[in-house]
């Protein structure tokens, strides 16, 4: 099958979940900076979100753009991972309304964890549709430590959400960063 259908669709989903999470964002009422410190739980949740929106479209987009056919099971790998993210803008939302309140953070943290499961089941999908362990996709995508780490931290951060909220969202915000950091093992050896 193309990949085309399947990459648009996913960009418009992911651009959909960045509307409707900016969307979430009030206009403050006044003109002094006293009306925006109220904002600030809702705004940091946000910027953090959108972070990570970001990576999964990037990543998202490497991943189609090595590929050279997508199957079945790539479609249905791809709606599970969809579905974990569209999730994001309610959690995102509740967090920051919530003054990043114990629940809130984790269930955010779950939803963190949850998209990132679903990344192993589309990238496993997507190797497999693109001549399985031995093609040029899995070389590149070798051990994949950064998602190992990921799903560790996210564990971590949803347990400590109910003892110490701000220090889980330090550790979400510290996922994001090691994903922030541009991972070069596409680009490196397909992306020529």
């Amino acid at each position: 099958m193309e990949k085309g259908r399947l990459e648009a669709f996913s960009d418009g989903v992911l651009a959909i979940i960045i509307t409707i999470m900016v969307l979430e964002l009030k206009v403050p009422h006044g003109d002094s900076w006293d009306v925006l410190i109220p904002q600030w739980p809702v705004f940091v949740s946000y910027v953090m979100s959108f972070v990570y929106v970001g990576i999964y479209w990037n990543n998202h987009h490497h991943f189609l753009h090595a590929a050279e056919k997508v199957n079945g099971s790539v479609l249905w790998a791809n709606l599970h991972l969809l579905f974990w993210l569209s999730l994001t803008p309610v959690t995102t939302g509740w967090m920051g309304e919530n003054h990043f309140a114990q629940l809130p953070v984790a269930v955010y943290g779950f939803v963190l964890l949850m998209s990132a499961v679903a990344w192993a089941p589309f990238q496993a999908s997507l190797i497999g549709a693109n001549g399985g362990e031995s093609s040029l996709l899995a070389q590149a995508v070798g051990g994949d430590w950064k998602g190992k780490v990921a799903i560790a931290i996210y564990l971590i951060g949803i347990v400590l959400a109910f003892v110490a909220p701000w220090v889980s969202c330090v550790l979400y915000a510290t996922v994001a960063a090691i994903w922030f950091i541009p991972d070069r093992r596409i680009e490196s050896r397909i992306l020529k």
